[in-house]
């Protein structure tokens, strides 16, 4: 291993040290729900949710029958999903994404988004509270006659679902389906059908069964909510010890997975407040609409954007509401975005992320080449001092005072930077953080092939080959490098390359990928930098 990728371990180790202590000595503060604020500006606006006043001329009319409904299945298919709708509690049953594959096998089937595990932890699933009466298995009437409807490009169908408590309130689920979006527009609407005030609230939850397979080492999965202009992300294990909550002021929530996610946004305060719960091994968001008061024959209605779809900038934008900043690089989100947008603009031309990411690498090498040169030639220099700094630490190996104040001149003497070797690396390290959160995270890169064995740039290197040609190159980084460590050090370091290809083995080989070239970069530059310095 070359000095440069020394500089850069030793870096990431002081990073990760610093990191630590910050999280020991101030620990982050949980958010809190703020119930006062305002709506979120990042809303579309709607026509605000009214009480509709019944006709002056009109009495009130008498309670109206419970519907009773047939139990049975809907299926709704589009261009982008098929999802399986119930008319018992109107709820989502199941979605599959169409364009999207559990693999890159021939045989294999579509992305499996939802999956409600019963009636009482479902999504779309709509209860009651404050007083009005509404379970999670209240049968519905639906106005549709077939048992499959294909919404084609283009266009658009609604489905009405309908439910009449035993205490008189007419319960009125809308659900609106494009042809080419991943959005649904949902809305309910509570009319009081009976001769007395009606009073209540309602519950509108997405679901998601949960387990140690949703969880990912190096991406976030789990549930996550804009509240206000701030992403919160909340650790499902923090779950188990309550129920996490926020005030009106959320913009929407969501379910995640590392690819794909679902969410809601309520639209003209069509929320109180956001509940997020783990219920055994089922995680849910659940909106809670404001308290509502209805006389006889008024009614009041409920607006939500539904999203089911890929974790796609381009279509998280299209849908609007900030839902694209349910994407998120971490620390690095600054870097990480644009790095990602030209990744994608070179796939725009070369039609081939694997070969994107090469380019990328070697564009990115070319404009770090001044400090990278910059690094070695202080190397160099200080590779140059080393017999006389020996001969300093020999003669005051007892008065360290002595032997800095005399190192310290013999750098100043020759013009010198201990620390020019190892500054320019620091300079490159959220660079490189950034790169590889988009290679590890993006999914344009899910199933994405590059040639030969790679058929996955987001799945490990099936048989190994470039993290094994990885730690090769590490390997003959090293020995271009004269090193003038102590020879406990050198047996560390010779360890190096063997360590990160073990660490490699089942990286995205997109990653893989880009490191390697980097280092195959880094010998040319290396050759040429010790052919001209001298």
């Amino acid at each position: 291993m070359n000095n440069e990728n020394r500089n850069l371990i030793l870096a990431l180790v002081l990073m990760t040290a610093v990191w630590f202590g910050f999280s020991i000595l101030f620990p982050a503060k949980p958010p809190q729900p703020a119930q006062n604020a305002p709506a979120p500006a990042a809303a579309a606006p709607q026509p605000a949710a009214a009480i509709e006043p019944p006709p002056a001329s009109v009495p009130a009319a008498a309670p109206v029958a419970p519907v009773i409904a047939t139990a049975r299945e809907i299926v709704v298919e589009t261009a982008r999903y098929r999802a399986v709708l119930s008319t018992v509690g109107a709820r989502l049953v199941s979605m599959e994404l169409k364009d999207y594959r559990v693999s890159t096998a021939a045989d294999a089937g579509s992305v499996p988004l939802v999956k409600s595990p019963s009636t009482r932890y479902a999504t779309l699933r709509t209860t009651g509270g404050d007083g009005l009466v509404l379970h999670a298995d209240a049968p519905f009437a639906v106005d549709a006659a077939d048992r499959s409807i294909a919404v084609p490009a283009g266009g658009e169908r609604r489905l009405t679902f309908r439910h009449v408590t035993a205490g008189g309130a007419e319960i009125v689920k809308e659900l609106t389906f494009y042809g080419d979006r991943y959005t649904i527009d949902s809305a309910v609407t509570v009319r009081n059908s009976s001769p007395a005030p009606l009073h209540g609230s309602l519950n509108m939850a997405m679901a998601q069964q949960w387990d140690d397979s949703h969880k990912d080492s190096y991406s976030f999965a789990g549930p996550a909510a804009l509240v206000g202009d701030k992403l919160e992300q909340v650790d499902v294990d923090d779950l188990g010890k309550g129920a996490k909550g926020f005030g009106k002021e959320v913009v929407w929530s969501s379910l995640q997975s590392k690819y794909f996610m679902t969410a809601a946004v309520p639209l003209a305060a069509a929320a109180e407040k956001l509940q997020i719960v783990l219920n055994g091994d089922v995680l849910e968001s659940i909106f809670v609409t404001p308290a509502f008061a209805l006389q006889p024959g008024e009614s009041r209605r409920f607006d939500y954007l539904l999203f089911f779809g890929p974790k796609d900038p381009d279509l998280l934008k299209a849908a609007g509401h900030g839902l694209d900043l349910a994407i998120n690089f971490g620390w690095f989100d600054l870097l990480a975005q644009p790095l990602f947008l030209v990744l994608t603009f070179f796939n725009g031309f070369l039609n081939n992320f694997g070969w994107s990411i090469i380019l990328l690498t070697v564009i990115l090498k070319l404009f770090f080449w001044p400090l990278t040169h910059k690094s070695y030639a202080s190397m160099k220099a200080m590779q140059k001092l080393q017999p006389e700094m020996q001969k300093l630490r020999d003669k005051f190996k007892n008065d360290k005072e002595r032997l800095n104040r005399e190192l310290m001149e013999l750098y100043k003497k020759h013009s010198v930077n201990p620390l020019g070797g190892c500054l320019p690396m620091l300079v490159q390290i959220p660079v490189f953080f950034a790169l590889y959160k988009v290679l590890l995270e993006a999914i344009a890169l899910r199933h994405a092939p590059f040639m030969l064995w790679i058929t996955d740039l987001s799945a490990k290197d099936p048989y190994y080959i470039t993290p094994l040609l990885m730690g090769a190159s590490m390997f003959v980084q090293q020995k271009m490098t004269p090193t003038s460590m102590d020879p406990m050090q050198a047996k560390i370091f010779l360890f190096m390359p063997v360590i990160f290809t073990f660490l490699f083995l089942n990286f995205p080989s997109g990653l893989v990928i880009y490191w390697l070239v980097n280092n195959l970069l880094t010998i040319a530059q290396q050759y040429y930098i010790n052919r001209t310095l001298t």
